[in-house]
């Protein structure tokens, strides 16, 4: 195995966690750190190379101009926290890149923006459009309106998400952890991966959760999905500490490199597998399950036995087998209340019964994806 698919990247995102930019919680944000980050991105940009930063850190940064000395837990605050902090969060930034003569700009997401498709395709082009004039974008997650049922959770999935958004070759994470273990940091006897070629190969590993500085959210359980969503997608992946991270991107023994495991996927199915809430289930009988699965076709009314949940037609549901095993995601196409009587019909007596508006599928194929 080598690391080509470090030196070789044209376009990078590179995620940097709260703890990295702002140590333990209360403290203000690390100047050091933010231009030792920047520094490296500017190198990356001298080499020709494209870079996007998914930036943690707004809550964090926040915590001590509030007086805060530990992470709130109740959303409230957090939104408080993280309106206070991302202003710092951006002003440091652009000062940082205002040294390379760089210009730095701000993208707030949220699920919403990457999960319907007119939203994720306007974040598309707007961070296509950043790149293509020489701006390097500042993402982060919407945490100053964002509702616990509309936010990512963790800036790791977030930039795996991005990353396959904007077409990159490589999702850099920054920890405080110089690598993946095999066993807790903590343990003497623990070792450095230096590279992972299956995701397989970790089944067995024991990962540990949240840090303990107090100040973020993930913690290398995150980091491990964040990997999974990446290489599943196409995406190569490089998991170091900030100190290394220059010498890990020109391609030394640093970090550990996770291998891209297939090809790309298409953006939409992406997020609707990994960034998308299910508001509801449609539950299938047994030849329904056994087409999607294999022969990968639309889901029709005639297949479905019942529903459950409340949504509306462009949400996304869960397809699940009579035996409650979910096979699939995906986006509906009319409304929980409008579902009920159309069960087990075919195209043509929803036709005869309803009008033509109801001669169509539930999902259509090119908005499902199997799990």
């Amino acid at each position: 195995m080598t690391r080509a698919g470090i030196v070789k990247a044209k376009r990078v995102v590179i995620k940097v966690g709260s703890s990295t930019l702002t140590g333990t919680a209360g403290a203000q944000l690390d100047e050091a750190a933010v231009n030792a980050l920047v520094d490296c991105v500017a190198q990356l940009k001298s080499a020709g190379i494209e870079a996007v930063v998914v930036s943690s850190g707004a809550i964090a940064a926040g915590l001590a101009p509030l007086g805060l000395h530990a992470r709130p837990k109740d959303l409230a605050t957090q939104q408080a926290a993280a309106s206070v902090g991302q202003g710092l969060l951006i002003a440091a930034y652009t000062e940082s890149f205002h040294r390379h003569s760089m210009i730095a700009s701000q993208v707030l997401l949220t699920t919403e923006d990457v999960v319907r498709r007119s939203h994720y395709q306007n974040a598309q082009r707007t961070l296509f459009k950043l790149i293509q004039m020489g701006v390097v974008p500042i993402i982060n997650e919407n945490d100053s309106v964002g509702t616990s049922e509309i936010r990512f959770g963790d800036n790791d999935r977030l930039a795996a998400l991005v990353s396959h958004l904007i077409g990159a070759d490589l999702l850099v994470l920054v920890t405080d952890i110089d690598g993946l273990y095999d066993a807790p940091p903590s343990n003497p006897t623990a070792r450095r991966i230096s590279e992972v070629k299956s995701m397989k190969d970790i089944g067995d590993i024991e990962v540990g959760g949240v840090g303990s500085s107090g100040v973020g959210s993930g913690g290398m359980v995150t980091k491990i999905e964040a990997a999974r969503i990446a290489t599943g997608a196409g995406v190569s992946m490089l998991l170091t500490s900030l100190p290394n991270l220059s010498g890990a991107l020109s391609g030394e023994n640093l970090g550990t490199y996770f291998h891209p495991v297939s090809d790309r996927k298409s953006s939409r199915l992406l997020w609707l597998a990994h960034a998308a809430t299910p508001r509801g289930r449609l539950v299938l009988d047994y030849g329904a399950v056994k087409a999607i699965r294999e022969r990968g076709v639309s889901l029709l009314a005639v297949g479905v036995k019942s529903i459950e949940g409340e949504f509306i037609s462009g949400d996304t549901v869960e397809l699940a087998s009579e035996k409650g095993e979910v096979i699939a995601r995906g986006l509906v196409a009319f409304d929980a209340d409008e579902i009920p009587q159309m069960l087990g019909k075919s195209m043509k007596e929803l036709l005869e019964e309803f009008g033509p508006e109801f001669e169509r599928e539930l999902v259509h194929r090119d908005d499902l994806v199997l799990l």
